[in-house]
């Protein structure tokens, strides 16, 4: 595989700029077409979900391509989706260099990104320049700069900008690089802000004739007593599903490791099971009346399986990608089973 040729070299770079040359590479071979060495189409088993029909369960996390800057170059991989973002409504540099950590041991990534983007209108403009037609998610958050109190009037403004680009929009309020943030995902903060989406989104229905579903993305650091509670506004407000999870803020397991006390979001090995612990404790609350999108240490097909015996109805990779390559697609693509035992909940809203 030609990944594993190159990311010995990859490795040896600074991983922001082997991020970037990486995106450039693979948007480089897209135009390739049929020729792309790493281009492939697994044969994978179609599901529906969110009322969207997914040619496969495996999907690509937001986060890899935060500015919609290699859609095709990604497609080729044979992903069943695509979700870019994090993209914030105004342009923004993230948090000071370095701010991305490999932990190879450990097969983790740490990250203090901060949401760098180059904007809504900038993702926008690169989306109507892909030839990608299939399912595409767009990742919307705040600008580090808007209060949390304000934080609604940022998300109507990306909700509002993509919704004519997007097959599903994913409501990111979990990350833990934007300071407040993640208390957006409780009590009134919580409502005030889905109460003002989903207001929002049956008004660009009626004008688009056309809804699309709208996802909220939680973090893995939850009590459970936090995640019933989000469930049970996710249910109120008539969202459509939730992704589970984020990255996590603790350390177990890597605090020993080069880079283990690095300040950010810890994604990879580390915190599957945390994240698989979530997803199962919505399943429970959510008794099948929503769907859960799975995300958060799939490095092979036994944890996607997991994800999915545990309650989610799609699974997302991200650092699984980065550590295993195109081959990981691949190979979860290929062995992940049907989902007739997890089918799309009937839902209005």
């Amino acid at each position: 595989m030609l990944y594993n040729l190159v990311r010995p070299a990859l490795f040896q770079l600074d991983p922001e700029t082997a991020h970037h040359l990486t995106l450039q590479g693979l948007g480089a071979l897209s135009h390739l077409g049929s020729l792309n060495p790493l281009r492939q189409s697994p044969a994978g088993r179609p599901c529906t979900v969110m009322g969207l029909n997914f040619p496969n369960p495996v999907g690509l996390a937001a986060g890899l391509d935060k500015n919609g800057e290699c859609i095709d170059g990604l497609a080729a991989l044979g992903f069943g989706f695509i979700e870019i973002g994090t993209v914030t409504p105004r342009p923004q540099p993230g948090n000071p260099k370095p701010r991305l950590f490999r932990l190879p041991e450990a097969q983790a990534i740490i990250n203090r990104m901060g949401f760098n983007n180059e904007g809504v209108d900038h993702l926008l403009q690169k989306v109507s320049q892909a030839r990608y037609s299939g399912i595409l998610g767009i990742n919307i958050g705040k600008n580090k700069d808007t209060p949390v109190e304000r934080a609604l009037d940022d998300y109507l403004i990306g909700l509002r900008k993509v919704y004519s680009a997007a097959s599903y929009v994913t409501v990111n309020i979990s990350s833990p690089n934007t300071p407040g943030l993640r208390s957006l995902q409780s009590g009134e903060h919580l409502d005030q802000l889905l109460m003002g989406l989903m207001a929002e989104r049956e008004i660009l229905a009626a004008q688009h004739h056309r809804t699309v579903p709208v996802a909220v993305k939680i973090a893995p650091d939850l009590e459970p007593a936090e995640i019933d509670c989000i469930a049970d506004a996710l249910l109120r407000h008539g969202v459509d599903a939730v992704i589970a999870t984020n990255t996590t803020s603790t350390r177990g397991g890597v605090e020993h490791l080069k880079h283990g006390d690095e300040s950010g979001g810890l994604s990879g090995r580390p915190v599957l099971e945390a994240s698989t612990a979530v997803v199962g404790q919505l399943a429970k609350a959510l008794n099948g009346r929503l769907p859960i999108i799975a995300c958060g240490g799939i490095l092979a097909l036994d944890d996607a399986q997991r994800k999915l015996d545990t309650g989610a109805s799609l699974v997302q990779i991200y650092s699984g990608l980065i550590y295993r390559g195109p081959a990981l697609v691949q190979e979860l693509v290929r062995g992940l089973g049907g989902l007739s035992h997890h089918p799309d909940p009937s839902h209005s809203g």
